[in-house]
């Protein structure tokens, strides 16, 4: 359990996560280390981060939702799918006691590097919309079931790779890629959370204090990204996804044994 004294200082961590994850993905990256270093049982640190992310991916999908970046009826199809793959990966998550397999955690950082050459090498990517390159029912399928139980179950960079997908493969821009990956976040986290709180891997008073740091650093942030646009969003963007690759290099092949 985390202690009273904590709570402020968990409270500016979901503040600074929640603005820089509603503009370009990457808040794990600031919350969990912080739950981490504070104590807090691996399990425990799990549930709680899936809480407040939880605040964080509903309060930028709703301003996005109400600027008229996502029509919500349009996310239906790919949320369900999403959020019933998150609590797969949950479930399997606690099946095998929070152990992440070498397989994901040296496999991932590959994959964030080379999504961060393709955004350098195209420097007009997500300036506007492009003629999608897949079905829409394909595409909330196979990312439905791919990145639902990746963020169950991993999680790391989830968000850059639903931006990069919906700008990829379907077309986005930058700010409608980013409101819809919010949409497809809550999705993923509220379907992982359920999992979590059944076992009751959760600390409400850290999670919620944190949440509502959330619920205000993403009105910020996604107000940020109406008003501005892609030119906002690219370096920000560009910089969560060297920045995640690099602790995820890290963990994966620098941290030293134990």
């Amino acid at each position: 359990m985390f202690q009273p004294w904590q709570l402020p200082f968990l409270f500016a961590t979901g503040l600074v996560a929640g603005f820089v994850d509603s503009i370009a993905g990457g808040g794990g990256l600031i919350t969990l280390p912080v739950l981490l270093n504070l104590g807090g049982d691996p399990g425990l640190v799990f549930g709680t981060n899936k809480l407040q992310a939880t605040c964080g991916s509903g309060s930028a999908a709703w301003h996005y939702a109400r600027a008229g970046k996502v029509p919500l009826r349009d996310c239906a199809r790919v949320f369900l799918i999403t959020l019933i793959m998150a609590a797969l990966g949950a479930i399997v998550l606690q099946r095998l006691a929070l152990q992440r397999p070498d397989l994901l955690r040296k496999g991932v950082p590959i994959v964030l590097i080379l999504i961060a050459l393709y955004a350098l090498m195209r420097p007009q990517l997500g300036w506007e919309d492009r003629h999608p390159k897949m079905p829409r029912p394909v595409f909330d399928l196979l990312f439905g079931v791919l990145l639902g139980f990746y963020d169950g179950f991993f999680g790391p960079g989830t968000g850059t790779f639903w931006t990069i997908a919906f700008v990829v493969c379907l077309g986005f821009n930058l700010t409608k890629a980013t409101g819809y990956t919010k949409v497809v976040n809550l999705a993923s986290n509220v379907g992982a959370l359920t999992l979590f709180l059944w076992h009751r891997n959760v600390d409400f008073a850290a999670g919620l204090t944190m949440g509502a740091g959330q619920l205000l650093g993403a009105r910020v942030g996604s107000k940020m990204v109406v008003k501005r646009g892609a030119k906002f969003i690219r370096p920000i963007f560009i910089s969560m996804v060297i920045a995640v690759t690099l602790k995820l290099v890290y963990d994966a092949y620098l941290r030293p044994p134990g």
